[in-house]
């Protein structure tokens, strides 16, 4: 099937520089962890990934294990490539990471850099790439020297695979240790995925501040909580089809508890008394740092793209709003 680019798709969507590089992000990126593996409909995920171009949303994010089964997504997104995104290839930033469990043995999972490597060409196979523009260590690898790890990121972009390097769940001190390597080798740490919400926010502990001051940017990941953020549970139950009902999916049933639902709630009426919907209210929220590159939305529907867009006119918070947000979902708040 042919497709051709909205012509509007630069009208709305405002960008960031990441951190203090010269590469700009939306404000607003996909993320292809849930919903674009091999046991979803590939014609609503091109369809997503289509309607989320034509918004203005340039940046796509995989991993290695996103599907399931993991790869998938990856090879999901390079048919949807194929299939005419790919020439509009200059427009677009693809990420993608390696760190968690991908292979049998000692050579599927961790920071060594024969992992990183094989890893990230496997998935340029995938994605019918010759690079990616970001590569991430999706997470620390305490088995492996973290100079092993970073002179393994630095070959990479050396070696033409990725434009950029990055990292992902990493605390404050290992992300400064880790960012001051790659400076001392020539290349910079663009950017930090980090898990940020209203639920969680344990990156207020001190990486915030670290990013800042090494000029890094950051991305947050799982704004919405997994789709708690939104106004799907406010019912008390668990609708069909919800990451919540999937058996392949990380959040639970049993995450879903009352105590939650009422903290939900209660952010649910203040987004109310600010014509927003609590996922718009949820994604503002994140962006309001000035260190926030760009926030990661997952996607089952072009509206919750759609949504997720709006929040971005939305009015500023006040530091009366800001209080009352901190008294419902205080840093210590449920994970």
């Amino acid at each position: 099937m042919s497709y051709q680019a909205a012509d509007s798709r630069y009208t709305h969507m405002p960008y960031r520089h990441c951190g203090s590089s010269g590469l700009q992000l939306p404000r607003v990126s996909l993320g292809l962890w849930h919903n674009f593996g091999h046991v979803d409909r590939f014609d609503t995920a091109q369809a997503l990934v289509r309607h989320a171009f034509d918004a203005g949303i340039t940046h796509f994010d995989l991993a290695n294990n996103y599907g399931p089964p993991p790869g998938s997504a990856e090879t999901v997104f390079g048919e949807i490539l194929r299939q005419g995104l790919g020439a509009y290839r200059d427009e677009i930033i693809v990420s993608t990471k390696a760190g968690y469990v991908m292979g049998p043995g000692p050579y599927g999972d961790g920071g060594s850099r024969k992992y990183l490597v094989a890893s990230l060409d496997a998935s340029l196979a995938r994605l019918g790439l010759d690079y990616v523009d970001i590569f991430y260590h999706h997470r620390p690898d305490n088995n492996t020297p973290l100079e092993e790890t970073m002179a393994a990121l630095d070959h990479i972009v050396r070696s033409g695979r990725a434009l950029y390097v990055g990292l992902s769940n990493y605390g404050p001190e290992r992300t400064r240790e880790a960012t001051a390597l790659l400076r001392q080798l020539g290349t910079p740490c663009l950017i930090h995925q980090a898990r940020y919400n209203l639920l969680d926010r344990e990156i207020e502990n001190g990486l915030l501040e670290v990013l800042a001051t090494q000029g890094v940017g950051c991305i947050a990941f799982s704004p919405l909580a997994q789709g708690l953020l939104t106004d799907k549970y406010l019912g008390g139950t668990i609708p069909e089809g919800s990451r919540a009902s999937k058996a392949h999916g990380f959040l639970k049933s049993t995450d879903v508890t009352a105590e939650r639902l009422a903290l939900i709630e209660a952010l649910h009426c203040m987004a109310q008394a600010r014509g927003q919907t609590l996922a718009q209210m949820a994604l503002a929220w994140v962006l309001r740092h000035a260190g926030m590159t760009s926030v990661l939305i997952g996607a089952s529907r072009s509206s919750q793209i759609d949504d997720a867009v709006q929040a971005l006119r939305a009015p500023d918070f006040t530091g009366a709003e800001l209080a009352a947000l901190d008294a419902i979902a205080p840093i210590s708040s449920m994970k």
